[in-house]
C-alpha cells in the first residue's frame, strides 16, 4: 500500500512539474515581450494596439507628436491607429487614438479641469491609456512649480480613484534651447541672480524632477524632456547654473527653439509608441 501511495505521489509531482515547464524544462515565464526598438515589433503588436481606447490632451508640441505619429505610419504599414482629433466620442466601441487641445496656454490648471472632465465623458465607460502634456509656455521663470505639481498631481490621483484601471502616462514638460549669448555672459560675470534664457528651463526640470520622483516605478512615465534633451550620440543637451547642470532642447531637433521640427517629432513619437506597445 505505501509503495502505490508513493508510486502515486510521483506520478502527481511529475504531472505538476510538467506544467509549470515548458518543452525544453524551462521555468515558463511571463511571455509579455518588452520591445525596444520600433523595427523589431511584430505585426501583432501593433494590432493590439490599435484595438485600445486611447486619449491625449495637449497643445501644440502635443500636434507636433501626432505629425510624427502619422509620419511614422506612413513609414511602417503595419501601424494601423486610428487617429482621430476630437474629444467627443462618448459612443467610441473601437479602438481610437483620440486626441485634442485641452485648456489654455499659460494656465496649467485650466488643462487639469478639461483633461479630467473628457476622460471622464469621451467614452461610454473610460478610456485604456490617457495622456497629458504641459506645454513648455506653462512652466516658465515665475512659475510656483510645487503648485503646479500638486494640482496636477491631484487631479490625477482624483481621475484614478474613479478608474482605477486607466493607465495614465505622466508626461515631462518639454524643454527649450538654451541659447548662451554675450548677454547671458555678462549677466553671468555681473553675478545676476535671474537670467531668463536659462531660468525658464530651470524650473521645467525642476517640475520634471518631481513628476519622476513621484511616478517612477508606480505609474508609466514618458519622459519627453529627456528624448528632448538626448543628442542622437545618447549624450544630453546641458547647460550650467551656480554650477549646477540641467538640461534643455536639443538645437536640432527644433526650428524656433520649442516646437518639433521633422526630426524632433519622428523622435519624440517612435518613443512614444514604443511605451503604449509596451504597457
Amino acid at each position: 500500500m505505501n509503495y502505490i501511495f508513493r508510486l502515486t505521489g510521483f506520478v502527481v509531482f511529475l504531472i505538476v512539474a510538467a506544467t509549470l515547464t515548458g518543452c525544453k524544462g524551462e521555468t515558463m515565464k511571463d511571455d509579455h515581450t518588452v520591445y525596444s526598438n520600433i523595427n523589431e515589433i511584430p505585426a501583432a503588436a501593433w494590432e493590439k494596439l490599435s484595438q485600445k481606447k486611447i486619449y491625449f490632451g495637449h497643445q501644440s508640441v502635443g500636434f507636433n507628436i501626432i505629425e510624427g505619429i502619422n509620419a511614422l505610419m506612413k513609414e511602417y504599414s503595419q501601424i494601423k491607429l486610428n487617429i482621430v482629433e476630437t474629444n467627443k466620442l462618448s459612443d467610441a466601441t473601437k479602438g481610437v487614438f483620440a486626441h485634442s487641445r485641452v485648456g489654455k496656454n499659460r494656465d496649467p490648471k485650466s488643462k487639469n479641469d478639461e483633461f479630467s472632465q473628457v476622460v471622464n465623458t469621451i467614452f461610454k465607460q473610460y478610456p485604456d491609456v490617457a495622456m497629458l502634456k504641459y506645454c513648455y509656455v506653462d512652466i516658465i521663470d515665475k512659475t510656483d512649480v510645487s503648485k503646479i505639481f500638486d494640482e496636477y498631481s491631484t487631479t490625477m490621483a482624483e481621475i484614478k480613484q474613479k478608474h482605477s484601471k486607466l493607465n495614465i502616462i505622466h508626461f515631462t514638460v518639454p524643454l527649450t534651447t538654451t541659447r548662451t549669448t554675450w548677454k547671458t555672459k555678462l549677466k553671468i560675470i555681473l553675478g545676476k541672480k535671474e537670467i531668463g534664457e536659462y531660468d525658464s528651463n530651470i524650473k521645467r526640470n525642476e517640475y520634471n524632477m518631481m513628476l519622476a520622483n513621484k511616478y517612477s516605478g508606480i505609474e508609466p512615465i514618458f519622459d519627453l524632456a529627456k528624448i528632448e534633451s538626448t543628442f542622437p550620440d545618447g549624450s544630453r543637451c546641458t547647460f550650467q547654473k551656480n554650477e549646477k547642470s540641467y538640461f534643455s532642447l536639443v538645437p536640432e531637433y527644433s526650428d524656433d527653439g520649442g516646437h518639433l521640427n521633422d526630426t524632433g517629432r519622428k523622435k519624440v513619437a517612435e518613443q512614444l509608441l514604443l511605451l503604449l506597445v509596451n504597457l
